[in-house]
């Protein structure tokens, strides 16, 4: 730092006595300086010193001045009591006056309210108001302050104390003194930076400087001066403190209160010091004396830089490192003045007033920028240079240079013949790095530190200003006093070249042939042998680094992008390829590395240009190279044709052409423009009377004629071409039926692919005649059938697949499929039938019968039930290793299907307002119902409503214990609402009712004549013999039939056969028959059996099938079925005989009817049972049976 007077001023009143200069203050834009001096107030151009005029008004001593910070008026206050506003033309506008003299003036940055302080009291006034608002104050005002905000204002007193207050003038904080009233606050100012806002300074008469919070908390330990302090203030940003006093000085302080040094020294007392608001580095002072001197402080530049790594000075305390490549900084805060900076590798030297602190890096990351302090050298040091090693320090003082140790002992000295002008650190390993020392004699030496003597490298004539060495340390670029940059080889100690204006020099890091140096502010760059390269540039260039030029400019280091696109052009030029690219690596533009990869190419340095493809990410020419070397490495040289592919890559076909035709490769320049669809070209390197090239040109021509959208032009050039395939997939693409037609027409049998593209494309335009006349033409009937099956066009299906019956599956399958599509369910499950498709066929039965139970229509489960059973006794059948399982599931589907065929009845009786089915028929409904659910209740069939039809026609009909215990049983179940009413009501009429059921409702059992219970918990069978009673299918009444089974080793044709024997050959005699009467009223029936005569044989064979029913364990708990002879079955009339003629594997079931005028029929389709009058009944009203849906035809 170095303080220059710019001009002083003497101020005298007329008899030349020296006037005192109290305060100063500058205009805001710094063109005016406003002096308090005697009784007038001066005005002074800051540019030359010259005063412009003197200001009166005031009758006694000015002590104060303030200009406001809108630059439009200024206010000066006097011993009079009175303070005067004056415009920017210097013009008075207004004077209000206090009891005491004013001590100070402030101006609001803000608001520009006016605050004047006098000894008791202080005002405030504002150009809006009319008035001074005037407050009283504790003790004399000294000295005030308003914040950056202009919210708060500080007064400080004569008795030691600080007062801070809001804008209205209300007293908000109070701040005590530790010197109290022996230490006046002679001088107070707020920080006008905006990063530590809110910060006051404070000086006192006890010598001491303070600084304080808005809160009133002081910050910080108070700082002992040494002297009086007369004036505090701050420079425009914050940054520094300028205080003045009673040592007769102008001292420069850190914002933190640490001394830098002298700006100006006078020979009385200094009142007042201020720093010029728009320029920091100008400072004014006013003396006791009258003296008035206006300074120009001049900040050096203290830094270190190495590589890319920049340390500085900043706010004369901060050592600031910076990263010049990524931008990164990191802030050493010393609190001492910085004297001097040197870095190297991860090495920091700062040199503070009384000590050096060596810094290093946390680790050995290149990009680690955290510091830590290694040692500290605690002597004073007195250095003009200082440079830092890994592992010493060195300082220059003129000519000598000392080399210490990091714990301060001196290893070494040289004293050189001259002054020394630049030393720089070139590397080297560590304690023994080199040293590149410049003098003012012009000599070049270069000193290790481990050695103390010097090896002088160059003799020049004129004195030294910077230098630099090559990475490769051969050559030496010198920047002369004459500023010329001279580069020397020192192998040779040859001067290589020279250039003028030259202020500082650089060599690329990263490259040995080119160097950098600017000056008249511009920059050059030299590579190799080749001319300079210039562009504009502001400041010095310290530091080249790739195509990172670091320009130190002002008081800053900057890093600028140079391209490095001139020199590469200029290494181009003369085709050195691999010079080229090592300098596009330190940084060119991507249309540069194009350039020099293409030139590469073309010069055949096939390394150099791949490396610069990779670069640009042009994956098409590094697939050319690659394929050129995989040519190369086969065995193929001929340069001729390399260079012609590549001129074809870059466009030029011409070129490539002519290249391919000296190569002797017509081929090649054929096949380029074929490809490039420029057909007349190609013909002129179409070999003579070569019918295959001439093929293959008018295929591509026809590729081409596609690919411009004339699709007809392209079919008939491929059909020209015999190409036949492509064409059908134009045409076809198209829809031009008439044109597919015809090329299949023309085609042969023979060829399959054409045609069936053919057959393809007529199918999907729905030409499906023509199609099936070309799947005919080649024979192909499956294709055919398939045809017509995706068509929808079954009977032409049916009638192909009757042709070839092995594609059965393949109509039948789809048709299904179809028929299920379309909802068609029972057509479908037919057809899937039909096509041996027997799990999709049950699937379909199942997904019906889930349907109809869930829509409750409960006739059509019991349906499906029956066609599901039917499916799987045929799989039994057909699948012998299923028969167990199948025929289990045929029983419990056959069981579901009457279950759900009988509820409809039920469901319809309780849900609709009327029904068809008399009492009777439901009361045997609905008891049959109650039997099959003791095992199991089906999904969808009401316990309820089966209970509560029993329990209504039990109680009509007469069976009232039936009634009452189905009553009975409805109240443990949760009965719907519909329901409730009528089950309470019947539940109390029903005990009303004797406790019995009618005998005449009272089943009978035909095969051992035991009156059986309604209702049996076991099961519906016989108490007595355990025979199943066996069901009419219409009215649901007991058949008189009792099942018999034949005897092992008659088969059921043989049985059939003996049953139907004539009947002459039948037994007659004494046959036991049954006989019914009518006597008195009274209807009885009797079974008269033959005369019980043990010894006449014949008696027993009237009728042997009696006897055997009565085979069986009174009471037992198992059953035993009826087993019939051969002279047994040739007993029985055909017409008493009941047959089930099911399929395989089951066998027949066989039943007698033992009442010979009850007549009997069994469905030939579901081998149910029916009395003969209700089947002729139902087959006249709906022609067919309703159990399983069948007429008689079908």
């Amino acid at each position: 730092m170095k303080a220059v007077p710019t001009w002083v001023d003497k101020v005298h009143d007329k008899e030349n006595v020296n006037q005192p200069i109290y305060d100063i203050a500058f205009k805001p834009d710094g063109t005016q300086l406003i002096a308090a001096a005697g009784n007038r107030v001066l005005v002074y151009d800051t540019s030359d010193g010259s005063m412009l005029t003197p200001l009166k008004g005031h009758k006694d001593s000015v002590y104060c001045v303030c200009y406001a910070k809108d630059g439009k008026r200024f206010a000066s206050g006097s011993a009079d009591k009175s303070v005067i506003i004056w415009t920017s033309k210097l013009e008075g506008i207004l004077k209000y006056t206090h009891n005491e003299a004013i001590q100070c003036v402030a101006y609001n940055p803000f608001s520009h309210q006016l605050a004047s302080c006098a000894s008791s009291d202080f005002g405030l006034w504002s150009q809006e108001q009319k008035s001074v608002s005037k407050h009283k104050t504790s003790s004399k005002v000294t000295c005030c302050s308003w914040t950056n905000d202009g919210q708060y204002l500080a007064l400080g007193l004569y008795n030691g104390q600080i007062s801070i207050r809001n804008k209205g003038g209300e007293e908000k904080i109070k701040i005590e003194r530790p010197g109290g009233a022996t230490g006046p606050v002679w001088s107070i100012a707020w920080t006008p930076s905006k990063e530590d806002h809110d910060i006051l300074a404070v000086a006192d008469w006890c010598q001491k400087l303070s600084f304080y919070h808005l809160n009133g908390k002081q910050i910080g330990k108070e700082k002992h001066l040494g002297f009086d302090p007369c004036c505090i203030s701050w420079f425009p940003k914050g940054e520094f403190l300028l205080i003045s006093g009673s040592d007769k000085q102008v001292s420069l302080y850190t914002k933190e209160g640490v001394k830098l040094g002298m700006i100006g020294e006078q020979a009385s007392w200094i009142w007042t010091c201020r720093a010029r608001p728009d320029q920091g580095n100008y400072i004014v002072c006013g003396t006791n004396d009258g003296t008035l001197a206006y300074y120009q402080l001049l900040f050096s530049t203290v830094h270190g830089l190495y590589i890319d790594r920049y340390a500085f000075r900043e706010n004369m305390t901060d050592v600031i490192i910076q990263n010049l490549l990524s931008e990164e900084k990191v802030r050493i805060k010393t609190k001492e003045l910085v004297k001097k900076i040197a870095i190297y590798k991860n090495r920091l030297a700062v040199q503070l007033p009384e000590k050096i602190v060596i810094y290093e890096l946390y680790s050995d990351d290149s990009n680690d920028m955290h510091y830590r302090v290694k040692e500290k050298l605690t002597q004073q040091c007195e250095c003009n240079l200082l440079v830092v090693c890994s592992q010493h320090i060195i300082l220059c003082q003129e000519r000598r240079l000392q080399c210490f140790t990091f714990t301060g002992m001196k290893e070494r000295e040289w004293v050189m013949e001259s002054l020394i002008r630049y030393i720089k650190v070139v590397g080297g390993p560590q304690g023994r790095e080199g040293l590149l020392v410049g003098m003012k004699n012009g000599q070049i030496f270069k000193i290790f530190v481990d050695n103390p003597f010097p090896i002088s490298l160059i003799k020049q004539q004129t004195a030294v200003r910077c230098l630099d060495i090559s990475i490769s340390r051969t050559k030496l670029a010198v920047v002369d006093e004459h500023s010329t940059c001279l580069v020397y080889d020192l192998n040779t100690n040859e001067l290589l070249f020279q250039e003028p204006d030259a202020a500082s020099v650089a060599w690329n890091t990263h490259s040995e042939d080119m160097l950098c140096f600017s000056g008249n502010n511009m920059l050059n760059i030299k590579a190799g042998s080749f001319p300079v390269h210039q562009q504009k540039m502001n400041g010095f260039v310290v530091g080249f680094c790739g195509s990172k030029i670091f320009c130190l400019h002002m008081y800053s280091v900057s890093s600028i992008d140079v391209p490095q696109s001139t020199p590469m052009y200029q290494f181009l030029e003369k085709r050195q390829f691999r010079e080229a690219y090592s300098i596009a690596c330190l940084g060119v533009t991507d249309s540069d590395w194009k350039a020099l990869a293409l030139q590469a190419l073309e010069g055949l340095d096939f390394n150099t240009a791949k490396q610069a493809f990779i670069r640009v990410r042009d994956l098409r020419y590094l697939e050319l190279i690659h394929n050129i070397e995989e040519r190369k490495r086969r065995g193929e040289n001929n340069e001729m044709v390399f260079k012609g592919d590549i001129a074809a890559f870059e466009g030029k076909f011409s070129d490539a052409a002519k290249l391919y035709k000296k190569a002797n490769e017509e081929n090649r320049a054929m096949a380029m423009y074929t490809d490039l669809r420029m057909f007349d070209y190609a013909k002129e390197y179409v070999g003579s009377g070569d019918p295959t090239d001439k093929k293959v040109l008018m295929a591509k021509q026809a590729d081409w004629a596609k690919s411009t959208n004339e699709p007809r032009q392209a079919a008939e050039m491929y059909l020209s071409a015999g190409e036949t395939v492509k064409a059908i997939e134009i045409i076809g693409e198209h829809g031009w039926a008439d044109m597919l037609i015809d090329v299949a027409r023309r085609l042969d049998k023979a060829e399959r692919e054409p045609l069936h593209r053919c057959a393809y494309y007529l199918k999907h335009l729905n030409e499906h005649a023509y199609a099936g006349e070309i799947y005919n033409k080649i024979g192909d009937h499956r294709a055919l059938v398939q045809l017509y099956v995706d068509a929808g066009l079954w009977d032409e299906a049916f009638t192909a697949v009757e042709k070839t019956p092995d594609l059965k599956d393949d109509v039948y399958v789809p048709y299904a499929q179809w028929l299920a599509e379309n909802d068609r369910f029972e057509e479908a499950q037919k057809a899937f039938h039909k096509a041996n498709r027997q799990g999709e066929a049950v699937m379909v039965l199942e997904t019906l019968t889930h349907n109809a139970v869930v829509e409750s229509r409960f006739s059509d489960a019991g349906y499906y039930f029956w066609m599901l059973s039917m499916q799987c006794l045929e799989l039994a059948g057909l699948h012998q290793e299923l028969e167990f399982e199948m025929i289990s599931k045929f029983y419990e589907y056959q069981k579901k299907a009457t279950m759900y065929y009988a509820y409809h009845s039920i469901h319809r009786c309780t849900n609709e307002p009327f029904t068809s089915h008399l009492p009777e028929a439901l009361f045997n409904i609905s008891r049959y119902l109650v039997h099959a659910m003791i095992e199991q209740i089906p999904p969808g069939i009401s316990k309820v409503a089966t209970l509560y039809t029993l329990a209504k026609q039990s109680q009509a009909l007469g069976a009232f214990k039936l009634s009452r215990y189905a009553f009975e049983k409805l109240q443990v179940l949760n009965i719907p609402a519909r329901f409730q009413d009528a089950i309470e009501l019947g539940s109390l009429t029903i005990r009303s009712k004797p406790f019995s059921d009618s005998d005449e409702m009272l089943p009978m059992c035909y095969r051992c004549s035991t009156t059986n219970p309604l209702l049996n918990n076991q099961g519906n069978f016989c108490i007595n013999c355990r025979q199943p009673f066996i069901h009419s299918y219409s009215t649901f009444d007991i058949l008189p039939l009792v099942e018999f089974v034949i005897s092992d080793g008659i088969s059921d044709r043989q049985a059939e056969d003996l049953i139907k024997m004539e009947p002459s050959h039948k037994h007659t005699k004494n046959k036991s028959e049954w006989r019914e009467s009518d006597t008195g009223g009274v209807q009885s029936m009797r079974l008269d059996l033959p005369p019980d005569n043990d010894d006449d044989e014949d008696s027993f064979d009237e009728d042997p099938f009696t006897k055997q029913l009565l085979t069986f364990e009174q009471g037992g708990s198992d059953f035993e079925p009826v087993i019939v002879s051969r002279k047994i079955l040739q007993s029985l009339k055909p017409n008493e005989v009941v047959i089930r003629k099911w399929p395989q594997p089951l066998s027949h079931q066989y039943f007698r009817i033992l009442l010979p005028d009850v007549s009997i029929t069994v469905c030939d389709s579901c081998n149910q049972l029916f009395q003969s009058e209700d089947y002729d009944m139902m087959m006249l009203q709906s022609r067919k049976c309703n159990f399983c849906r069948k007429s008689k035809e079908e």
